[in-house]
């Protein structure tokens, strides 16, 4: 509106007012455009302006009489470059040049907000509903966009749903923010959706994303209506940028303990080898941590690699890294965004205590076939996209491969037989129905194979698939229905010894079904509900002989079956600006199934081999045990400023399945199992508050986080236990009581040339076992930290962009070393010298500290190139130290002789070249 003011206030400072009464002979052939305009103003009553320099010597044809003035003039200056302008309420014409201009605005435009628009027969009605046919995508920022039935029933509130999507690809755009006169906000989640319930009336549409240009869109709401908006990708600058009040998302939002990580994120923090790792990023957060390097699993606010349910694409993923945990097994080049979840967790996760990591990939380019490409020194990749039927159905693929043996015989004689290799690939096809309604198939498959300089070969795989179906019946009313299937497993082969030739395996395989539901009741009320389904069948455990010549004996443990079922209902209660809730439950029901043979022992004595009473038999079908109970979920918000909040939380969940590991990292010789008459489910609670201030102009996040949890049922090991082909592992196991607490600090500047994160953890996860029925109770049940107890963790990670085609990275972690048991003295028992050992995790190995560093080089950024690439070139552990991943002892010639394993003593240096097209 004040664009086209400034150009009418413009134009009428260089046009001058012509009076003259020039006489026409219509006889003649031609006019000068000026005499024309001057006999118009005689004729017609309307004043002309114009600059008259602009048309001196411009003549015309002699326009035949009669017609309107609007037919008059299309028809005498359809031969030139003039544009005109008719002020018909002011009967005044401007002359503009070669520029047209628009002196009125769209009906409706200045009616008071919240009053009643009346009817009008002439203006056009525009209902952006559900229907392809009266749905909009807008692009502009130019105009007035009129929402809902101008002629409708109008409402003191209105429903605005839309979604967000890439103009570029036509991929949705998750986690943008959207606000409505910097009063009203939302979020488009997962697949670009939004809603908001807003007063009828003008109102301007601010949205704000990362990596995306800032859109302002000016409305009129009437009534209910749909607004969908493509967004523009933003090339970063040299100069700071300053974030509107709107991306205020870390102090609105009431879930507290909420990481997100753009896949831009995760590939500016340097890693080994220098491929972008989803978990190594992760790794850097406040309250996220992992002992040590090639390490696989992670822990969370105290939690074992066991309690973190990590999804890809809602399936379940058992063992999610590559090459001794080198690299994360998800493809970065498909990957569209993580999002971690250590408090708050949304009613409809369940299954774990610690953590939901839920990783989601992206649907692919709807506009085009595109790709992606990358060389490095031990793996190589591939990513292709495109539509199938042009904005309406896309594909994505991606595949990984590694040629690593040629840096394993660069290692020392003694690894120089060792061979390792691993693949992974991805497929996504999302298809379109209609507007309302999506379909997603995704596949994925990876595999490991490895051996360590001797004849046993390990390897494990992953292979998921899983389809979903997206339905939004009203605009307040959306559904998710979601099926699939996950199957891991390892397998250990030795075969060079014929006489001693083995296979062992174990896998887990689990089919499930879920179906969501989010019902948008108005600005202040939501809703989410739904149910699930998950059917458990273990192999725990195969031993058979590697052919008919090996005397090896076969050994099998029994299956397992189990069934988990859950249903919930989280209720989001917006009570005022500032104060907000988010109320859930989730009930579980976990029923453990036959066919199986259950041991029995006596009542209140220790469960060892000596106590057990006999074997029940239950036959398939049956429902041996049961395991129930309720999951809260709670957390609210007061935001005191916009810029400043307090949150709180409590939750509470149930898991189970366990993992049985003599390792503090996921390695390939877990097994899990799963909760049974024995053996009972881990229960946790955890309450945290948590404070959060941003800082100049929201372009620098701080926060706060402190939380306390209690732990039941987490399983430890007794002296000596078997794990692998145990047919009665509840003897060796012990249930013991955990607490964890701690403190989370975060500074994080998301915006400018230099970027980043400091985070800060103090943490504590202490176990107590002391039920004496046991047998065994560690340490004389006192309280002792868990093997991967670190209480300091402190990291730096941070980004300088020298100009659009360079930057810099650094990453940079200390933290205290984890538990161990030292032995501290030497008795002689029955003629033999034996150990004695400290009580358990009493020491640590020593502290860990590490820096790498890597430059991020672009090719140039024309548009029209048919390829852009970049290098990425750096140095991992870059001051070469030494960083203990475990301590151990031997005895050697009658001394005991401790030994540290570090798995990188070096500097790794890491070149990597990628291509796009």
């Amino acid at each position: 509106m004040l664009k086209r003011l400034f150009i009418f206030i413009f134009f009428s400072s260089l046009c001058t007012a012509i009076t003259a009464q020039t006489t026409v002979s219509a006889a003649q052939d031609s006019i000068f455009v000026k005499a024309y305009f001057s006999q118009l103003e005689q004729e017609s009553g309307y004043f002309f302006y114009y600059n008259r320099e602009q048309i001196d010597s411009i003549k015309i044809p002699t326009p035949p009489a009669g017609g309107s003035l609007s037919e008059q003039l299309q028809h005498a200056l359809s031969k030139t470059m003039l544009a005109y302008a008719v002020d018909h309420h002011g009967k005044k014409v401007y002359i503009t040049g070669n520029l047209k201009i628009q002196l009125s605005l769209p009906a409706g435009t200045y009616y008071r907000t919240g009053a009643a628009i009346p009817a009008s027969k002439t203006a056009p009605s525009a209902d952006y509903g559900l229907n392809d046919k009266d749905r909009k995508i807008i692009t502009s920022e130019e105009k007035i966009y009129e929402i809902g039935n101008r002629n409708g029933l109008h409402h003191s509130q209105a429903l605005l749903t839309g979604n967000i999507k890439s103009a570029r690809t036509g991929e949705p755009y998750p986690n943008a923010s959207i606000a409505i006169d910097n009063a009203y906000f939302a979020n488009s989640d997962a697949y670009g959706n939004y809603s908001l319930s807003i007063p009828p009336g003008k109102h301007v549409l601010n949205i704000v994303g990362l990596g995306i240009r800032e859109m302002n869109l000016n409305l009129v709401v009437y009534t209910d209506g749909r607004m969908d908006v493509s967004v523009q990708e933003q090339v970063p600058t040299l100069k700071e940028v300053i974030v509107s009040s709107t991306q205020t998302r870390n102090i609105r939002n009431v879930q507290m303990g909420v990481a997100r990580l753009s896949i831009q994120e995760i590939k500016r923090i340097p890693t080994v080898f220098g491929e972008a790792d989803i978990l190594r990023a992760v790794t850097t957060l406040p309250g996220v941590k992992t002992v040590g390097e090639a390490s696989t699993g992670f822990n969370v606010r105290g939690g074992s690699t066991d309690q973190n349910l990590i999804l890809f694409n809602d399936a379940t993923i058992y063992n999610p890294a590559h090459f001794f945990g080198m690299f994360a097994a998800f493809n970065p080049e498909i990957v569209k965004d993580v999002e971690l979840y250590k408090s708050s967790i949304p009613a409809k996760y369940g299954g774990r205590l610690a953590s939901v990591l839920d990783v989601n990939s992206r649907e692919g380019n709807k506009k085009q076939l595109t790709g992606s490409a990358g060389i490095g020194l031990i793996t190589s990749r591939l990513q292709l996209e495109g539509p199938i039927v042009k904005d309406k159905t896309s594909f994505i693929f991606g595949g990984r491969t590694t040629y690593a043996n040629w840096l394993i015989n660069l290692l020392p004689k003694e690894y120089d037989q060792s061979r390792a290799s691993f693949q992974d690939l991805n497929l996504g096809i999302s298809h379109r129905i209609d507007s309302g309604s999506s379909i997603y198939l995704n596949a994925y498959y990876s595999n490991d194979r490895f051996n360590l300089n001797n004849d046993t070969t390990y390897g494990y795989t992953n292979r998921n698939l899983s389809l979903k179906w997206k339905k939004n019946f009203t605009r307040r009313l959306q559904a998710e229905f979601i099926g699939g299937y996950d199957y891991y497993r390892y397998k250990i082969s030795a075969d060079s010894n014929i006489i001693n030739g083995f296979k062992l395996f174990f896998d887990i395989r689990q089919l499930y079904g879920k179906l969501n539901f989010v019902y948008f009741m108005n600005q202040k009320h939501s809703f989410d509900f739904g149910l699930s389904s998950l059917s458990y069948l273990l192999q725990p455990g195969t031993f058979d002989p590697a052919s008919s010549q090996s005397l090896v004996r076969p050994d099998t443990v029994s299956a397992e079956r189990a069934l988990e079922n859950a249903v919930y209902v989280t209720h989001r209660f917006n009570a005022t600006g500032q104060l907000s809730f988010s109320t859930g439950i989730r009930y579980s029901f976990y029923s453990y199934l036959g066919p199986q043979d259950v041991s029995n022992y006596r009542e209140g004595h220790p469960l060892t081999d000596d106590t057990r009473t006999g074997i029940t038999h239950y036959n398939k079908g049956k429902f041996i045990n049961n395991y129930q109970g309720p999951e809260i979920r709670f957390s609210m918000r007061y935001a005191f400023t916009p810029t400043f909040s307090i949150k709180a939380g409590y939750n509470t969940l149930r898991q189970y399945i366990h993992l049985l590991s003599n390792t503090t990292v996921i390695s390939p010789t877990d097994i899990w199992k799963l909760s049974d008459p024995n053996i009972r489910p881990q229960i946790g609670d955890q309450v945290s508050i948590g404070f959060y201030k941003n800082l100049k102009s929201n372009t620098i996040e701080t926060s706060v986080e402190l939380y306390y949890k209690n732990i039941k049922n987490y399983l430890d090991y007794k002296p000596g236990a078997t794990l692998l082909l145990n047919h009665h592992i509840e003897t060796d196991v012990i249930s013991t009581k955990g607490k964890a607490y701690g403190l989370e600090f975060l500074i994080k500047k998301p915006v400018g040339k230099l970027n980043g994160w400091v985070g800060y953890t103090y943490s504590r996860i202490l176990l107590r076992s002391t039920d004496q029925s046991l047998g065994f109770v560690v340490n004389n049940g006192a309280d002792y930290p868990a093997n991967y107890d670190k209480p300091h963790d402190i990291t730096i990670v941070g980004n300088f962009r020298i100009n659009h085609r360079f930057s810099l990275s650094l990453n940079s972690t200390y933290s205290t070393g984890r538990p161990i048991t030292y032995p501290i003295g030497r008795f002689y028992y029955q003629g033999s010298e034996r150990m004695l050992y400290s009580d358990r995790n009493q020491y640590r190995i020593p502290d860990y500290y590490r820096t790498d560093f890597s430059m991020n080089i672009d090719g140039n950024h024309k548009v029209h190139q048919k390829t852009h690439n970049s290098w990425t070139i750096g140095v991992y552990n870059l001051l070469g130290r030494r960083n203990p991943y475990s301590v151990y002892f031997i005895s050697e010639n009658g001394a005991v002789n401790g030994y540290k394993l570090s798995i990188f003593g070096s500097a790794i240096p890491f070149i990597n070249y990628n291509i796009r097209f």
